[in-house]
């Protein structure tokens, strides 16, 4: 709030220098303020054309804005001005479906020939793996997948075993007793949580219920856990030991305490608007105490099939989340113990959370909206539908995909990959998750 507050002063401000307008534009955008981020990284570019980081920057923001061919253009121009610029590759690949008569197969090849960065080389490979999978190389885009997420992986200190662990200690405190005889937590209905997997489909449920006019998208805040780690430093004695200890201390919480702080902490980045939502799919690790502590806030789980999950999870370069997509079999442990939780939720908070299958909403997108807004007690609103005509901007892997009208071509993808997916169903198999 109090960086809201002394931007609104700058925002019509003229520097003499680029720099100024570019550090402008990049504190605007991380408060979400796109248009006026875009402003500025323009005045930037104006100053100094020849800066590779200015181009990309407003291409970034164009992307969210929904403006594939400006963006493309920009992350042409950052590539053109800096052959370094590894990460324009990558999102220059993404902005559209490339074609046979234009694509970038042939630079990226090259590209990857003389390349030594790691960092570079894993841009590169995600590129060109995206690109090839457009068009139907199949065996040479999984084949660049694997090298990018391997060069990916090989960096990061990381155990898919603390994840583990943690989400057992969540299930082990949060059983059926929890939710019986506790005080009532915090009574604002405002909030709406959208949760699940990343590329689960969360984004387009959030575009179909943010066209209602009384529901504001907040996009994606860690509101929750800053709140909940917060509190518990604050109120927790001794503290706790390890992250697990962490986990079974939070049971002693003040859960109102927790929910009008949420709700308080949230004011600054939404509107006036009746409700809002909250889209971070990681609050599925949450959602007991989201439901404690804001017991009439509307949870929506989405779900998709398994192996497109994992595929779609696998073959998206996060920028800093989701350390456990890199590796198929660390993604295939994750995702078990993440059905295990979701199904754990199920089973101690009955009719807690509403569901929603993302081949369903593809499928008969009016049926699966009239029942989500029912679920969440709004009336119904035909610019639901149209979704894709919302100017708002999207930060998420499926920002230009969301600008379009439901289309059905991701459901099942995986099978374009069952062979080199094998080892992964197996293992979701055997852990008696369907993946037929």
């Amino acid at each position: 709030a109090a960086a809201v507050t002394t931007i609104d002063r700058l925002k019509e401000s003229s520097f003499g220098d680029a720099r100024s307008h570019n550090e402008l534009g990049a504190l605007l955008h991380l408060l979400q303020d796109y248009p006026n981020a875009l402003k500025h990284y323009a005045r930037a570019i104006a100053r100094d054309g020849g800066n590779a980081e200015f181009h990309f920057n407003k291409a970034a923001v164009q992307r969210y804005l929904g403006d594939a061919a400006g963006a493309e253009a920009g992350f042409e121009t950052a590539i053109a001005l800096n052959p370094q610029e590894f990460e324009a590759y990558n999102a220059r690949a993404q902005v559209r479906k490339q074609t046979q008569e234009r694509n970038h197969v042939r630079q990226l090849q090259e590209l990857l020939q003389r390349t030594s960065a790691p960092a570079g080389l894993t841009q590169l490979h995600y590129a060109l793996a995206k690109e090839l999978e457009d068009l139907g190389e199949y065996e040479g885009s999984f084949r660049n997948l694997k090298s990018g997420a391997d060069s990916r992986r090989k960096y990061m200190q990381y155990s898919v075993d603390t994840d583990l662990h943690i989400i057992a200690a969540i299930r082990d405190t949060y059983g059926r007793e929890m939710f019986k005889g506790h005080a009532e937590g915090c009574a604002d209905p405002a909030p709406i949580f959208i949760i699940g997997m990343p590329r689960t489909g969360t984004t387009l449920v959030q575009r179909i219920l943010g066209s209602h006019s009384s529901v504001y998208s907040a996009g994606e805040l860690n509101t929750f856990s800053l709140e909940l780690t917060r509190l518990a430093r604050e109120t927790l004695a001794p503290a706790p030991r390890s992250r697990t200890d962490f986990v079974a201390k939070t049971a002693q919480l003040d859960f109102r305490a927790l929910g009008e702080a949420y709700i308080n902490k949230t004011r600054p980045v939404r509107d006036a608007s009746p409700r809002f939502i909250d889209k971070l799919p990681f609050n599925y690790l949450y959602a007991g105490l989201i439901h404690l502590a804001l017991p009439h806030a509307k949870i929506i789980n989405l779900q998709r099939h398994p192996m497109d999950t994992c595929y779609a999870v696998y073959k998206q370069l996060f920028k800093d989340a989701y350390p456990f997509s890199y590796d198929l079999d660390e993604l295939g442990r994750y995702y078990i113990a993440y059905h295990q939780l979701m199904q754990h939720w199920n089973e101690v908070m009955p009719g807690a959370m509403h569901t929603l299958q993302y081949e369903s909403v593809v499928a008969d997108v009016e049926g699966e909206a009239r029942r989500l807004l029912d679920y969440c007690g709004l009336p119904w609103q035909d610019q639901c539908l149209r979704f894709y005509e919302d100017t708002q901007a999207s930060t998420t892997g499926s920002a230009l995909q969301v600008r379009q009208p439901v289309y059905a071509s991701s459901v099942g993808k995986w099978c374009h990959y069952a062979e080199q997916l094998e080892p992964l169903r197996m293992q979701l198999e055997c852990a008696g998750i369907a993946c037929a």
